[in-house]
C-alpha cells in the first residue's frame, strides 16, 4: 500500500496533456494562461500627474518664487503642453501627462488661487513630487503575466491595458463524474429506508466548478455489464472520469475490474490514510480515471487533497501554496496511518490560525462536513499531537 506522498506524487507524474485554445479577452476570466503577456510600451507611458493641483518649475520655488500665474490646464487625454514663461504654472489633472518644462506638482489642498493667481500655502516642497515617472512600474518588453496565470479581475485589466483582444489558455477537459451503486436514488426522489439520495457528484461538481471546469453528471447501477459498457462510453467522450463508490472490497464493488477490462492501466488502488483509504487512480491513452470511496467524507477530502491538485497541474497551474495551521487541543489517533483530521479553522488576533478538531462518526459523517472547512495532515509515525503544534491543512473552502 502507498503511503499519501506516494500517491500523491504518481498522480501528478500521470496529469493529464491538454492543449490551447484562443479566447476573447470577455471569455477569459478564470482560464489559464498559456502565452505570456508582455508590456507593449513602459508603464506608465509617459510622466504622469498623480494629484490634482499645478505644476511648476521647481527652480522657480527654490529662488523664492511662492505666486504663480496660472496660464492653462493640462487634462488628462489631452496632448502634452508646454510651460515657457518663468513664475507661471499651469493646473493639472490626476493621470494628465506631466507639460514639458516643469517638474513638481502641487496639491490643489496646498495652494489658494484668486483671480488667476495660484499662491502656495504650504512650506515644505519637494522636487518632482505627486509624480509617478515614466516606466517606473514596468518597462517596455516586460513580462507582465507569466505562463501559468489564473486570470482574474486584475490579469484581465493588465492585458487589456497592452492591447491584449485575445488571449491562449487551456482548453477545459472533458469530464464525467459518476456515481455507482443501487442504494443511491435522484436527488428529486424519495428514498426506500434502505436507500440514500445521491450528494457525492454534486459536491464534486461545485469543487470543479472553482477551477471553471463544467462537469456532466451520471449514474451507474451494480451491473458489471452495464457498467462496463457505460464506463466505456464514458471514457471515450471525456478526458477524466471521477467515480464515487464501487472501489472497496464488496461484493457489488466492480469498477477496478471493469477498469481494468477496458485497458485503463492501475497505478493504485488504496492509501495508508483515513479517511479515503480505497482511491483508485489509472490512466489509459491521455485519459485518467479516479475511482473515490463513497463515504461523502471519504470523497472530499480525496477530491481536495488528489484530484483537485491533479487537475490544477493539468491546466498548467500553479501549486497551491502550503498552508499550516496549529492544533487548538490536543489530538489522538491510533492506526499507524496518515490521518486526515476534520477541523474548523479560526484565525486568532495575534495572527495565528486555530485548527478545531470536530468529533464525527465516520465518514459518511454529514455534520462533520457541514462543520468542517479543513482536513488536518497528522503524519503516520505517531498517534499523539499535542495543543500548539502545527501540521499542514488542507482547505475545502476557498
Amino acid at each position: 500500500m502507498l503511503s499519501v506522498f506516494e500517491a500523491f506524487a504518481l498522480t501528478q507524474q500521470h496529469r493529464l496533456t491538454l492543449p490551447t485554445e484562443i479566447v476573447s479577452l470577455a471569455d477569459a476570466d478564470g482560464r489559464v494562461l498559456r502565452n505570456a503577456v508582455y508590456a507593449d510600451r513602459d508603464f506608465p507611458p509617459f510622466d504622469r500627474v498623480a494629484m490634482d493641483g499645478i505644476a511648476i518649475r521647481f527652480a522657480d520655488y527654490q529662488a523664492g518664487q511662492r505666486e504663480f500665474r496660472i496660464v492653462g490646464t493640462q487634462f488628462a487625454g489631452q496632448p502634452q503642453q508646454t510651460l515657457s514663461e518663468a513664475n507661471t504654472c499651469l493646473e493639472v489633472m490626476t493621470g494628465a501627462m506631466l507639460p514639458v518644462g516643469v517638474d513638481t506638482v502641487i496639491r490643489y489642498e496646498d495652494v489658494n488661487i484668486s483671480a488667476g493667481q495660484a499662491t502656495i500655502t504650504i512650506g515644505d516642497i519637494e522636487k518632482g513630487q505627486h509624480l509617478h515617472p515614466r516606466a517606473t512600474d514596468r518597462r517596455a518588453g516586460d513580462e507582465l503575466l507569466p505562463v501559468g496565470t489564473r486570470l482574474g479581475p486584475s490579469e484581465l485589466a493588465v492585458a487589456a491595458s497592452v492591447g491584449q483582444t485575445q488571449l491562449t489558455v487551456t482548453t477545459l477537459p472533458h469530464v464525467a463524474l459518476i456515481s455507482t451503486g443501487d442504494e443511491l436514488v435522484d436527488v428529486g426522489d424519495a428514498p426506500l429506508p434502505y436507500q440514500i439520495r445521491r450528494s457525492n457528484t454534486y459536491m464534486l461538481r461545485a469543487a470543479l466548478k472553482s477551477l471553471g471546469i463544467q462537469a456532466t453528471l451520471h449514474h451507474i447501477v451494480d451491473n458489471e455489464a452495464i457498467l462496463k459498457d457505460r464506463l466505456a462510453t464514458l471514457l471515450s467522450e471525456n478526458d477524466v472520469l471521477i467515480l464515487s463508490g464501487g472501489v472497496s472490497a464488496g461484493k457489488a464493488d466492480f469498477v477496478p475490474d471493469v477498469l481494468a477490462q477496458l485497458g485503463v492501466q492501475k497505478h493504485f488502488h488504496k492509501i495508508e490514510q483515513r479517511p479515503g483509504k480505497p482511491l483508485w487512480f489509472g490512466t489509459a491513452t491521455n485519459k485518467t480515471v479516479f475511482g473515490l470511496p463513497g463515504n461523502p467524507v471519504s470523497t472530499v477530502l480525496c477530491a481536495y487533497r488528489y484530484v483537485l491538485p491533479y487537475l490544477r497541474a493539468s491546466l498548467g497551474l500553479t501549486s497551491l501554496p502550503t498552508r499550516y495551521a496549529q492544533l487548538a487541543e490536543d489530538a489522538t489517533f491510533k492506526p499507524t496511518v496518515t490521518y486526515f483530521l476534520p477541523v474548523r479553522l479560526t484565525s486568532e488576533p495575534d495572527g495565528r490560525i486555530l485548527a478545531h478538531p470536530l468529533p464525527g462518526s465516520g465518514s459518511a459523517d454529514f455534520a462533520n462536513l457541514l462543520a468542517a472547512d479543513a482536513f488536518m495532515e497528522l503524519p503516520v509515525e505517531r498517534s499523539k499531537f499535542g495543543a500548539g503544534e502545527a501540521f499542514q491543512v488542507w482547505e475545502t473552502v476557498r
